[in-house]
């Protein structure tokens, strides 16, 4: 692998140049080129024969895309509803003939064009404060005349589903934070014109069809939560990136997308979300009320308990002296309770001779340092996996500016054999 790879492997930047993967920025995913690194030259590469590829936190799907291409049978699991559809969108779009995506655009555009103008007070206050008057105007169009056509195939439908949703950030006049959530007082000095974003998304899909290629064997995505359960093994290689313990909300990543989609109708609805997500953010554990010194000594994180009942204590002191009060002590137990959980699962389903990667990044809430790679590991070989190695790619938190700490933190990959 090159070290630019390495890198930036953890992060999704590299895909927006890639076909299918840059057909939705997902800032929470990571390198498919990793992917294909990892895939083509470990255990389970593809001279070996057909092999399994299990992701159990898919996302938008670079693991099962790449390893689909690459030959292998890959299963993804993703328990975020609307990532779950953009992942299976993609899927629908690579299955669309470029003929039928061309005159699907067609028809959709002229009818929207024809469209009366909806009445704009109706879109909730999310919506009306992320778009010009003029370009809301437009886009609800297309997607009430999306909800009314009667478009060639399923398939079809999803794949304009994908395109409209792809360019709703583009045409967005809000800025965008890191992780995507959205910062509606904050202007972006240009935005696109829906007709034109759609079109080239469009143009996109049906290019990047020809340039991925035919897959024999398409990923299998499934909606669901994975620490109640996971797909029958075995599998050979595991390659994945959990959330990280960031405190950053993965339910509010699509918060504006879902939002106009009229999936949801202000932040409060994401509560409905975050039940099925690992709880590596402080609104997710709002609701741990259990004694920390109990929790800690769940059987399942044994070998992490002193430490973690100690990091938790610290991090209870240390809440007393910030505004806000955020339970990052809840949220640290529950984060390492649900993947100790996940891991087991996990050990039940691997075949002999299998590998496991996963993408992790360490964290400092209030500054208090969560080594989460040498925790993970430690949990990992105590629920039978083989010892842990650990290959960091990158600092992260050099740059201290409006950072709420100064603990320098990493990234990088831990691979567990199976």
């Amino acid at each position: 692998m090159s070290d630019r790879v390495s890198a930036r492997a953890g992060t999704f930047t590299d895909n927006m140049r890639l076909p299918v993967h840059r057909w939705y920025r997902y800032s929470a995913g990571f390198s498919a080129e990793w992917v294909e690194a990892v895939l083509g030259t470990g255990p389970g590469r593809k001279e070996s024969g057909p092999r399994r590829v299990l992701d159990p936190f898919s996302g938008s799907g670079t693991t099962v895309f790449t390893a689909a291409r690459l030959g292998f049978e890959a299963v993804g699991c993703e328990a975020h509803p609307f990532v779950h559809r953009i992942a299976q969108a993609k899927a629908a779009a690579l299955r669309c003939p470029p003929e039928v995506l061309q005159a699907g655009h067609t028809h959709l555009t002229e009818a929207a064009a024809r469209r009366p103008r909806a009445l704009l007070t109706e879109e909730p206050e999310l919506t009306r404060r992320c778009f010009p008057e003029e370009t809301l105007a437009a886009l609800v169009a297309l997607r009430d005349t999306f909800g009314e056509m009667q478009f060639e195939s399923p398939d079809v439908r999803e794949a304009f589903f994908l395109a409209i949703t792809a360019v709703l950030r583009s045409c967005s006049s809000a800025g965008t934070a890191q992780w995507q959530y959205v910062l509606p007082r904050k202007s972006k000095s240009r935005q696109a014109a829906p007709a034109t974003a759609l079109a080239e998304k469009v143009r996109q899909l049906i290019t990047d069809r020809a340039a991925f290629g035919h897959l024999e064997t398409a990923p299998t995505l499934l909606h669901t939560d994975v620490r109640t359960g996971l797909p029958l093994g075995p599998f050979d290689v595991v390659t994945t990136s959990p959330p990280y313990a960031n405190n950053y909300d993965y339910a509010d990543a699509t918060r504006l997308e879902m939002t106009f989609w009229r999936e949801i109708g202000g932040w409060g609805d994401l509560a409905a979300v975050r039940p099925g997500l690992v709880r590596s953010c402080s609104q997710h554990a709002a609701a741990e009320r259990a004694e920390i010194e109990r929790r800690g000594a769940d059987p399942a994180l044994a070998p992490i308990a002193d430490v973690l009942v100690a990091t938790c204590a610290a991090l209870s002191a240390e809440r007393a002296h910030h505004g806000g009060h955020k339970r990052y002590d809840l949220m640290i137990l529950a984060y390492f309770q649900d993947l100790a959980q996940i891991l087991s699962h996990l050990r039940g389903v691997m075949a002999p001779g299998s590998t496991m990667h996963w993408v992790v990044g360490d964290s400092a809430p209030y500054g208090v340092h969560v080594p989460v790679d040498a925790w993970l590991g430690a949990l990992a070989t105590h629920h039978g996996f083989g010892p842990a190695r650990f290959e960091k790619w990158r600092d992260r938190n050099l740059k201290w500016k409006n950072r709420k700490h100064r603990v320098p933190l990493q990234e990088g990959v831990l691979t567990l054999p199976g």
